[in-house]
């Protein structure tokens, strides 16, 4: 390279998968112990995509491992789509994904991980909600299906 040749470098970002489990007006919400991140949190069950899995797969294995629930590619849809920018100006891509059948009753399989399950009103998320998971709950429920909450202040 010759001087003055600006080296780009490549954005990256986490991607998520998240269950919105929406049964009679309500979403099952997890609290977050013990991972670093919100902990004393209610979130989505969720987790981040692993090498080599597409973003449906990770959301049936993180479904199965954090509440027991048994899904199917067939009975999965993205419902919205979030690029959330940090506070400290990093960023996440979150797929919000809710199911029209599954197989078993929600439970909590990681306890180390996760204080508590419990269901809430779709419109009445706990104070305590992780933003992000917030953010993506609030475009389910207004029927839109992508969001860039907190980029809206870094393009100014």
């Amino acid at each position: 390279m010759g001087t003055g040749t600006l080296l780009l470098v490549p954005y990256t970002a986490p991607v998520d998968v998240l269950l919105l489990l929406a049964r009679g007006g309500e979403v099952l919400l997890a609290r977050r112990q013990n991972t670093g991140y919100s902990d004393g949190m209610w979130n989505l069950p969720s987790g981040k995509l692993e090498d080599g899995e597409d973003v449906v797969a990770a959301m049936i294995r993180e479904s199965d491992e954090e509440i027991g629930l048994r899904l199917e590619r067939e009975d999965l849809r993205v419902v919205s789509t979030v690029h959330w920018r940090t506070p400290e100006g990093g960023g996440r891509v979150g797929f919000f994904f809710t199911a029209d059948r599954w197989d078993g009753e929600p439970e909590n399989r990681e306890p180390h991980k996760c204080s508590d399950l419990r269901w809430f009103p779709l419109d009445r998320l706990p104070a305590e909600t992780v933003p992000y998971t917030a953010a993506g709950i609030d475009l389910y429920r207004r029927g839109e299906n992508f969001g860039v909450p907190g980029w809206e202040t870094a393009l100014r």
